[in-house]
């Protein structure tokens, strides 16, 4: 079992940032990615960050490139989704994830992939 908490969301204004964290906990052997979600109201779910254990390989939605840095700190089991440039599209409930059995790709941005899911945390950002 793996238990994630995410903390760190609020409001801001356009141009502003949040750093999102992302706790989990679990077996410390078993090496697993974390991702970071995001899904708006009527809208799908979006992949917009992922980390891979081990080499620490990163992967980003297009929409975010240049603006997010996903970065994780083994010693607290955390893993930070920092925001930077924010505008109100990227509004919506952040969720990470943590997941054991797919490759270091850019599928790490499905959600299909991820096996244990955060409650989540709100990001609303205003013009």
């Amino acid at each position: 079992q793996v238990q994630l908490v995410e903390s760190g969301g609020g409001s801001v204004q356009a141009g502003g940032s949040l750093r999102l964290s992302c706790a989990h906990s679990g077996n410390p052997y078993a090496r697993k990615y974390i991702g970071w979600f995001r899904q708006a109201p009527g809208k799908e779910r979006e992949g917009v960050a992922a980390i891979y254990p081990g080499d620490s390989s990163t992967y980003y939605a297009d929409s975010v490139k240049g603006r997010f840095t996903i970065s994780q700190d083994n010693a607290k089991n955390t893993v930070y989704l920092q925001m930077n440039s924010l505008n109100p599209e990227d509004t919506a409930m952040y969720y990470c994830a943590a997941g054991f059995y797919a490759v270091a790709d850019p599928s790490l941005l499905r959600g299909s992939n991820y096996n244990y899911w955060g409650q989540g945390t709100q990001v609303t950002v205003s013009s």
